[in-house]
């Protein structure tokens, strides 16, 4: 078993090769999908016949470039029909799409040979707080991709947010505390809501968990009965490898037991600990975050949330750094797929 691990697939362009070299931004159009916001940025082609895959190709340091402002790219209006077209933008654009390790929600793989993946298999009516991917791990993605193969009837927009916002609106004495502390994030798999540790790490071999524990710097922790916790720390900010910009980028607040709906916590703490919940944060010292700091970042993070309806055929980059996204309720089949690519290490993004 390994951590994240990237699978390049060779890519052939259909149909005739076009010259893109200095005409490459004549072929599309860049322009602010939402008024007054520059996120997403809307990248549509201007002309019939652009395929996203053979763009992206040869325009990579520019669609990097366009990311490391906007956060988030929309192309819409490309000819991305299928999921083997949306796995091929992965590649071209990220060097290929991630297997999904040490998961923490439900979601289901749509092909054995492909890194895809659906969104996040939770009920329809449930909404899905933002957060940045895989910030709770040592190891985490720098893209993040979604892919609408099917847009609801209503709802099921997958709101976005701009982590450098949301730092600049954080209470300087919030932030210190963060910062000087850092977060502690405790797991305990297969009770209550929480997934089994199976799932989460894709086997059944204990000793194969325990290694890649070791490997990405978390400490498990055998309890009785076949059951499993694990902690580990990590930083509450990190610095941008590419832009240099310190962000806010952690799971705070999504894993804190104040962000639960109102009932599923007061029936889960009436049964748990705090520290034997599914899920859960701390400073990382180990003592409890204030009520009153989770309660003011969550507001913080709802403030800077913009969102979309989406349309069949999107697809959506994110710099998972500088992104926060979420999920609204929804009516109706959906069908929004996901992958993830370039894996990265706390210590890639360490400040100082």
């Amino acid at each position: 078993m390994s951590d994240f691990q990237s699978h390049v697939i060779p890519v052939l362009a259909k149909g005739r090769r076009k010259s893109l070299g200095a005409s490459a931004q004549q072929l599309v159009a860049f322009s602010p999908l939402l008024e007054g916001g520059s996120m997403p940025l809307l990248c549509r082609p201007t002309v019939p016949g652009v395929g996203l895959v053979q763009w992206a190709s040869e325009n990579r340091e520019l669609i990097e470039q366009q990311l490391d402002k906007h956060a988030a790219i929309l192309f819409r209006g490309f000819d991305v029909q299928d999921i083997e077209t949306f796995n091929r933008c992965v590649d071209v654009i990220s060097g290929g799409a991630l297997e999904y390790l040490f998961r923490a929600s439900p979601r289901t793989q749509i092909t054995r040979k492909l890194n895809v993946y659906s969104s996040t298999d939770y009920p329809a009516v449930e909404k899905i707080f933002p957060h940045n991917e895989h910030s709770y791990s040592p190891v985490f993605p720098l893209h993040l991709y979604f892919y609408c193969d099917l847009a609801s009837q209503t709802g099921g927009e997958t709101p976005l947010g701009d982590t450098r916002l949301i730092l600049d609106r954080i209470d300087p004495q919030v932030r210190e505390a963060f910062a000087r502390k850092g977060v502690l994030y405790v797991r305990n798999y297969g009770d209550g809501m929480g997934l089994p540790w199976q799932t989460v790490f894709q086997t059944e071999d204990r000793e194969a968990v325990e290694a890649y524990c070791r490997k990405i710097g978390v400490e498990p922790q055998w309890k009785p009965g076949n059951r499993l916790r694990t902690r580990q720390r990590g930083p509450a900010m990190v610095r941008h490898p590419r832009t240099g910009e310190t962000v806010w980028f952690n799971h705070a607040t999504f894993f804190n037991a104040l962000t639960l709906p109102d009932s599923i916590r007061t029936s889960l703490l009436a049964e748990f600990a705090p520290m034997d919940l599914p899920q859960n944060t701390f400073f990382g010292d180990g003592s409890a975050i204030p009520e009153h700091y989770i309660t003011h970042l969550q507001q913080i993070y709802r403030e800077v949330m913009v969102e979309f309806p989406w349309q069949q055929g999107d697809v959506v980059i994110l710099d998972n750094i500088l992104t926060v996204h979420a999920r609204n309720e929804y009516t109706g089949p959906r069908k929004i797929l996901t992958a993830m690519a370039i894996a990265l290490n706390s210590v890639d993004v360490a400040i100082g």
